[in-house]
């Protein structure tokens, strides 16, 4: 059922996760899907204004090239399409990231709001 929530679950710090967890997220939100994406651990990486101590960061570079969107154009999309980030507070701690690092619209919040927000929809790991 395309009305159910999509909730994206971004663990890894790699770019091609991170890149791929936004592909998902602003195409589903572009097909009215309602999208939650939470980064906990490394995956906080993929939610930081600068992105750029993501493994393989430079392969955004490759991406764009080959004429894909890049990470910066997929995040911007979701942000304008409603896409709701939240980084796990314990995975912040866990990494020592810290959350003014975030993008604005980012909350910080923990598990159970993400497992709220999602409800009985769908759940992907990235």
């Amino acid at each position: 059922m395309l009305s159910e929530t999509l909730g994206l679950l971004l663990l890894s710090g790699t770019h091609d996760r991170a890149h791929y967890a936004f592909v998902l997220a602003a195409g589903a939100a572009a097909l009215g899907r309602s999208v939650v994406l939470f980064a906990s651990n490394r995956g906080c990486l993929g939610l930081a204004s600068d992105w750029s101590g993501l493994d393989d960061s430079a392969r955004d570079t490759r991406v764009q090239a080959a004429g894909v969107a890049g990470l910066d154009e997929l995040r911007d999309a979701s942000i304008e399409l409603g896409v709701r980030m939240i980084a796990c507070e314990a995975g912040l701690r866990a990494e020592g990231i810290e959350p003014k690092s975030l993008l604005p619209s980012v909350e910080i919040a923990g598990v159970a709001t993400f497992l709220s927000a999602v409800g009985g929809g769908q759940v992907i790991t990235l």
